[in-house]
């Protein structure tokens, strides 16, 4: 019996399931991640109903994506690996769809690697040390700005000479395989949402939202870059270019600013704790205090224009590791936008049910599944 592997290497995380192929659809059999990469990481697995949690100590991803294929050896055992579906944040202006991975492909998607300096490179080296581990396995690139190809112009471009729009400064999006999740997840099971101003909120170390109608996306709070929009773990979100050229003329490098923004800010260096939401919100710090409430205050801003965006606001879906877990910053956003409709059943909102509402918004609670959405695209190449 074949299987597929999908693997999503994020900046702090690496995450991993592993499918059969016997049924239409990919049956899940072992799941898992390892996470904080880094110092102290962690490899989590679940299979056949058991949960495993293996101290790691120091890992980086390529470190990291060892113990992963290690620790799923005996779970593959005979099963034959066809298929490797990656998540690969940047697809640029000319990659959206699930691509077939080679060399060419490869090359392209370097070119990308500046664009977003925490994951890109991860990706591509998940996708060689793969290669070399399944060399007969169709390696499958899935896209995360792929998702936002859809938007108008206006939502895609800035304000700057049209040339260079043209050569491919545009507002790309992230978090799309998430984002093509949700709304495939909204059409089956909320048909009165089908066509409904929909804003969803992925909240994670990394963060974004977008707004859908449908299955089309309407904007997004993520550019051209994945540092903007919203702040993060380490990322500082939107900021003032003015500020980069203050910084410049008082000589930092481009490799000191690309470390500041990416890795030094965001609630790590606002806090100046931690870049961890759950020890933000669990700390008594007045740091953490202000930190969380920027936090909150600039989602609920962005719901305010994704809203304008969108022009108008049926539904809410938060998701991600914050999104899905932090009853604390669901509530702060409603309580911004109760003038929105938004208003919370407090109850269901401190158990994560999947719909904590009871205003004129529908405001939901959705686990996301990007390794879902891989996984089928490989299914679709090896048909």
């Amino acid at each position: 019996m074949s299987a597929i592997l999908t693997l999503n290497a994020g900046s702090s995380s690496i995450k991993y399931s592993v499918y059969l192929t016997d049924a239409d659809e990919p049956q899940e059999i072992a799941v898992g991640q390892i996470d904080g990469i880094g110092p102290n990481a962690v490899l989590l697995l679940k299979h056949d109903g058991k949960k495993t949690e293996t101290e790691l100590g120091e890992a980086d991803h390529t470190t990291g994506l060892k113990a992963v294929l290690a620790a799923l050896k005996p779970i593959l055992g005979d099963h034959e690996v066809t298929g490797v579906g990656h998540r690969i944040v940047h697809g640029g202006p000319d990659y959206a769809d699930p691509t077939i991975l080679n060399e060419q492909v490869l090359s392209d998607l370097e070119g990308f690697n500046k664009l977003a300096p925490l994951h890109q490179p991860h990706n591509i080296a998940a996708i060689r040390a793969a290669m070399v581990a399944f060399p007969d396995a169709v390696q499958v690139g899935c896209f995360d700005t792929g998702f936002h190809r859809g938007h108008d112009f206006v939502n895609d471009v800035y304000a700057l000479p049209l040339k260079m729009y043209e050569e491919g400064i545009r507002r790309y999006g992230f978090h799309g395989l998430s984002y093509d999740y949700i709304t495939g997840y909204l059409e089956k099971t909320c048909p009165e949402l089908k066509d409904a101003k929909v804003v969803i909120a992925h909240l994670g170390n990394g963060a974004s939202m977008t707004a859908v109608q449908g299955r089309r996306a309407v904007a997004s709070t993520l550019g051209f870059s994945a540092v903007d929009g919203l702040p993060m773990g380490t990322r500082c979100g939107q900021l003032d270019p003015g500020i980069m050229l203050y910084l410049m003329d008082k000589g930092m490098s481009a490799k000191e600013l690309t470390n500041l923004l990416y890795k030094e800010s965001g609630m790590k260096g606002l806090s100046e704790i931690s870049h961890d939401m759950r020890t933000i919100a669990e700390s008594d710090d007045p740091r953490a205090k202000q930190a969380l409430d920027y936090y909150i205050e600039r989602v609920a801003r962005e719901f305010g224009s994704l809203a304008a965006a969108n022009r108008g606001i049926d539904a809410v879906v938060f998701t991600g590791g914050v999104g899905e877990h932090s009853p604390v910053v669901r509530r702060g956003v409603a309580e911004r936008l109760g003038f929105l409709g938004f208003s919370l059943d407090d109850e269901a909102n401190e158990h994560n049910a999947e719909t904590i509402s009871n205003g004129a918004v529908k405001i939901m609670v959705i686990p996301t599944d990007e390794e879902g959405v891989i996984a089928r695209a490989v299914m679709s190449k090896l048909s």
